[in-house]
């Protein structure tokens, strides 16, 4: 009996995992699109925990004539009474080099891309089309990062006073309760009343485009590097690119005019 309590006991036979594969492009564009999920999700959260007066809406589809594909995807806008907050995610991992004024920005130094505030200056105006010339001074423009960035960017895209706000996506929450309170000191009055809040909402909720079709032809749009459609510098008629066409409509010191590159100086 002694023998049979000392006695040890037999290991169970563990199932052996199988070796896993390396993710091959398909998979690794799942991942990015996955993560990229993930990262919207948190924002959702975020928003959906802000004061109920206040109205959230996400992944809008809204004409833009001035875009390339004649329409705007915004990722977020919150309507408050202290501000309507336009934010643009992006899903990026290491460390990202901008200024506020720099066409294009970089990740690592080697990718580059649109600067964002460009971008979501494209998006700006196309809710300005919406909702009416009169809120432009209460349009807060905010680029949300994930966590898997690092910022060497100008300083005063950090500073609560601007504007102009770039965020990690765990602090978007803090960030506008901040700016919000800021406001409130400067103006002792709510900049939009209640009843224009709900009228905000509704009028961007009646122009946003939710055929699937019209979704693809954007996406499409944006994927088509051909340059079958081609516009002229004002100064020399030099033909540009769609993607200077572009960047030009989207800058406002060019006041809706296309300039070939010598000439954006």
């Amino acid at each position: 009996m002694l023998s049979k309590l000392f006695r040890k006991k037999k290991k169970e036979p563990q199932e052996k995992k199988p070796l896993q594969k390396k993710p091959n492009e398909r998979g690794k564009a799942h991942i990015s699109k996955r993560k990229g999920e993930i990262g919207e999700y948190k924002i959702d959260i975020q928003l959906d925990q802000m004061p109920k007066e206040y109205k959230h809406m996400s992944d809008l589809l809204i004409e833009n004539p001035k875009s390339k594909s004649g329409y705007s995807q915004v990722d977020h806008v919150l309507i408050t009474s202290y501000g309507i907050f336009v934010i643009e995610t992006k899903n990026y991992q290491g460390t990202v080099y901008g200024g506020k004024d720099r066409k294009t920005w970089s990740v690592n130094g080697k990718f580059k891309m649109m600067n964002p505030f460009f971008q979501n200056y494209g998006h700006i105006q196309a809710l300005k089309k919406i909702i009416g010339e009169k809120y432009e001074g209460s349009m807060v423009s905010i680029v949300s990062f994930t966590k898997r960035c690092t910022f060497k960017i100008d300083t005063n895209l950090r500073d609560i006073k601007e504007n102009q706000l770039i965020v990690y996506d765990m602090e978007l929450s803090e960030f506008i309760n901040r700016k919000i309170h800021v406001q409130k000191l400067i103006h002792k009055q709510p900049l939009i009343t209640a009843e224009e809040v709900q009228h905000i909402y509704g009028e961007i909720k009646k122009q946003h485009i939710s055929n699937p079709d019209v979704l693809k032809r954007h996406v499409e749009a944006l994927n088509d590097t051909s340059e079958t459609t081609r516009s002229t510098c004002v100064v020399c008629e030099k033909e540009v690119s769609n993607k200077v066409k572009s960047f030009c409509l989207n800058n406002k010191k060019f006041e809706g005019k296309i300039y070939c590159y010598d000439h954006q100086k």
